[in-house]
C-alpha cells in the first residue's frame, strides 16, 4: 500500500518563505506524479502544482506561479518539495500532497483531484499579518 507523508507547514508571517515537503512510501515503486493541493475553510479543494514522476514538467497554478514552486529531491526521487514564497494571508490552508495511481505514468489532467489515488494526511499552513 502506498502511503504519502507530509512535513513542513506551520505559522508563518506575509513575506515569508517554508517548504512542504512529502514522501511516498510503501509501494513497489517509488516514482509517481505528484501534485500538491490546499483547501482553506469554506473553499473547495484547489489545484496548487504538480511534477512529472521522473522530476521534470514542473506545472504552477497561474494564481501561484512566480512564488511557488514545485520540484523532486534530485537523490531520493520519492520526495516531492512545494517551495513557498512571499507568502499571502489567502494561502493559509491545509496543503495535500496526491500521488497518481500508476507509478512512471503520466496522468491526463495533473490539476484534477480525481487523478490522484493516493493522499497525503495534509498539513496546516498558516499565515499572519
Amino acid at each position: 500500500q502506498v502511503q504519502l507523508t507530509q512535513s513542513g507547514g506551520g505559522l508563518v508571517q506575509t513575506g515569508d518563505s517554508l517548504t512542504l515537503s512529502c514522501t511516498t512510501s510503501g509501494g513497489t515503486y517509488s516514482r509517481y506524479a505528484m501534485a500538491w493541493f490546499r483547501q482553506s475553510p469554506g473553499n473547495e479543494r484547489e489545484f496548487v502544482a504538480a511534477v512529472g514522476w521522473s522530476g521534470g514538467a514542473p506545472y504552477i497554478a497561474d494564481s501561484k506561479r512566480g512564488r511557488f514552486t514545485v520540484s523532486r529531491d534530485y537523490d531520493r526521487k520519492n520526495v516531492v518539495y512545494l517551495q513557498m514564497n512571499n507568502v499571502f494571508l489567502e494561502d493559509t490552508a491545509i496543503y495535500y500532497c496526491a500521488a497518481y495511481g500508476t507509478p512512471e505514468s503520466v496522468p491526463l489532467c495533473e490539476y484534477c483531484e480525481h487523478e490522484y489515488k493516493y493522499w497525503g494526511q495534509g498539513t496546516q499552513v498558516t499565515v499572519s499579518s
